[in-house]
C-alpha cells in the first residue's frame, strides 16, 4: 500500500505585515477632543501629537514654524482634524492623552469637505493649510528704472512693434529706417555708426535707405541670431546680426508689416500687416517661398503670438477680433474670440498652463481676458478691467505672475498674480509716456518698454533659483 502524504503548505515566510489600505479607524473609533464638547480649530492646531511632541514655547514657535505646520498636516491626514491655518501656540498647563476616544467627534469627519473620491493625495483642509504656511510673500519691486536709453525718433502707434529683446541678451529697437542695438555682450569696434551706452555698446544694425519707407516691426529668432525687419512698404527683411548682413528678403504684403512672429525652429516666419493678410513664410528656400496666407481678419493685424509647443498661432486684429490658427489646419481658424470692444494688441501664451491665452483691449475696451483654447470655450474664463489701455502682456516664465502695460490714460506698468489677478505692483512710466512697446529679458528678470521716444528698464520679477534650463518639453504634458 502507498502511504498516506499530506500536502506541503504554503510557505508564507516569518513575517505578517498587515494591509492597513481602505481601513476606516477614524470612522470607527474618532478621537475626541480635549473637552467633553467639540473643539475649534485653534485647540486641535495647538494639541501635541504624541508624547514626544511636547506643548511648545514662545521661542519654539518662532524656530519651528516648519515642525508645527507639519504636526498639523498629520492630524489632517490621519485624525481628520479640520486645521486650514497655524495658529500662535503659547504654553498650556493642561495636557491629555492621544487616544482618548469619544463617539462626538465622528459628526466632525462624517460633516467634513473631505471625499474619498478626491484624487489630490491631501484633503483640502490640509491643502488650504500649505498654502497658508508656504505660499510666498509678494516680492518688492522697485518703482525706479534700472536704466533709461535716449530713442530718438521712436514711433508711437498702437499697431506697432519696435523693440524686441534677444536670447543673446541684445535689444534691438527700430528708430526711424534704421534699427539700431544695444547690447553689453558684444566688443565692438570704434567706428562713426555707434557710441556708449549706459553700461553697454549701441550700434546701427541696418538703415531701409529711405525715410518714406520707416521700420514698422522687428522681431528676433529663438537663438537671437537673426533679426527680422518689417516695414512701411510691405518688405520684410531678415538680418544676420552678427555679421550684419542681410540673409533674406521677403516680399508679399501690400500694406506696412506691423507685427511678426518665429516659429518651427526659426525656419518659418509669419507676418501681419495693415492689409488685414498674415502669410507664413519657409526662411529655408532662396527665394523665400511664402507657403500659406492667413485670411480671417477685416482690420490690420496688431498682434502675432506663437504658443510655446508651435502648435497653435494667436492672432490679433483692428477689428476687435482674437484668432487662434493650427499648423494642422491652417487654412481656417479653429477659434474666434469677440469679446474685446476695441484692438487686439497684447497676446501672451502661459508658459505654466498648456492652452492658457490672455490678451488685452485698446482703450475703448480697457480689459484683459483669459481663454482656455484647449476646451474651444467661447467665452474668457477670467478677465479683468485696467481702467486704461492694454498694449503689451508678459508671463514671467518662473511663477504664475503676469506683467502688463497700458497707454491712455494711466500710462502704468502693472504686475498681477493669476489665477487671483490680484495687483501686486504698479510702476509710473512717466505722465506722458504711453509703455507702447514691451519685452522680455533672457532670463525673465528684467522688462524693457518703450515709448516718448526713451527706453526703460524695470526688474519686475524674481530671479532665476536654478540657471540650467531643463532639457524637458514640459509643454506636452497636459
Amino acid at each position: 500500500m502507498r502511504a498516506c502524504q499530506t500536502p506541503p503548505k504554503p510557505r508564507h515566510g516569518d513575517r505578517f505585515i498587515p494591509t492597513r489600505a481602505g481601513n476606516t479607524w477614524d470612522t470607527c473609533f474618532p478621537v475626541s477632543p480635549a473637552s467633553s464638547t467639540s473643539s475649534s480649530a485653534k485647540d486641535l492646531a495647538t494639541r501635541p501629537l504624541g508624547s514626544w511632541n511636547k506643548q511648545p514655547t514662545a521661542n519654539d514657535t518662532n524656530c519651528n514654524n516648519g515642525q508645527g505646520v507639519y504636526s498639523n498636516l498629520l492630524k489632517n491626514e490621519v485624525l481628520r482634524d479640520q486645521i486650514e491655518n497655524v495658529p500662535v501656540l503659547s504654553p498650556s498647563p493642561t495636557s491629555r492623552k492621544l487616544f482618548k476616544f469619544d463617539s462626538s467627534e465622528r459628526s466632525n469627519f462624517l460633516n467634513s469637505a473631505w471625499s474619498p473620491y478626491s484624487l489630490s493625495p491631501i484633503n483640502a483642509n490640509s491643502a488650504q493649510l500649505l498654502n497658508h504656511s508656504y505660499s510666498k510673500g509678494v516680492s518688492k519691486i522697485s518703482k525706479v528704472p534700472l536704466k533709461a536709453l535716449d530713442a530718438p525718433q521712436l514711433r508711437e502707434d498702437f499697431c506697432l512693434n519696435l523693440v524686441d529683446w534677444s536670447s543673446k541678451n541684445s535689444v534691438a529697437v527700430g528708430l526711424g529706417e534704421s534699427v539700431w542695438l544695444w547690447s553689453t555682450n558684444q566688443n565692438l569696434t570704434t567706428d562713426h555708426r555707434q557710441w556708449t551706452g549706459v553700461t553697454g555698446e549701441v550700434t546701427q544694425l541696418c538703415d531701409t535707405g529711405s525715410w518714406r519707407n520707416p521700420v514698422s516691426s522687428i522681431a528676433w529668432n529663438e537663438k537671437g541670431t537673426h533679426l527680422a525687419v518689417g516695414t512701411e512698404t510691405g518688405l520684410v527683411q531678415v538680418w544676420d546680426a552678427a555679421r550684419e548682413t542681410l540673409v533674406n528678403t521677403i516680399w508679399g504684403h501690400t500694406a506696412r508689416v506691423g507685427t511678426m512672429a518665429w516659429s518651427q525652429g526659426d525656419t518659418m516666419l509669419s507676418t501681419g500687416s495693415r492689409d488685414c493678410c498674415i502669410n507664413q513664410s519657409d526662411l529655408r528656400t532662396n527665394p523665400v517661398i511664402i507657403e500659406n496666407q492667413l485670411a480671417a481678419h477685416t482690420g490690420e493685424i496688431c498682434g502675432l503670438a506663437w504658443s510655446p509647443d508651435k502648435e497653435l498661432l494667436a492672432s490679433g486684429g483692428n477689428d476687435n477680433v482674437l484668432n487662434v490658427w493650427s499648423v494642422r489646419h491652417s487654412e481656417r481658424t479653429i477659434l474666434t474670440y469677440r469679446e474685446h470692444t476695441a484692438a487686439v494688441r497684447a497676446i501672451a501664451w502661459s508658459p505654466h498652463q498648456y492652452g492658457l491665452l490672455a490678451s488685452g483691449g485698446g482703450f475703448a475696451d480697457e480689459t484683459i481676458r483669459f481663454w482656455n483654447t484647449i476646451t474651444g470655450q467661447a467665452k474668457s474664463i477670467r478677465s479683468i478691467t485696467t481702467d486704461s489701455q492694454v498694449c503689451n502682456l508678459a508671463w514671467s516664465p518662473h511663477s504664475a505672475e503676469f506683467v502688463s502695460t497700458h497707454g491712455y490714460s494711466t500710462h502704468l506698468i502693472k504686475v498681477w498674480k493669476y489665477p487671483s489677478l490680484e495687483k501686486i505692483g504698479e510702476l509710473d512710466n512717466g505722465r506722458y509716456d504711453r509703455a507702447m512697446y514691451l519685452s522680455m529679458s533672457p532670463r525673465g528678470e528684467n522688462i524693457v518698454t518703450g515709448g516718448y521716444e526713451t527706453l526703460r528698464f524695470w526688474n519686475v520679477f524674481k530671479k532665476r533659483k536654478d540657471k540650467r534650463r531643463s532639457e524637458l518639453d514640459l509643454y506636452k504634458i497636459r
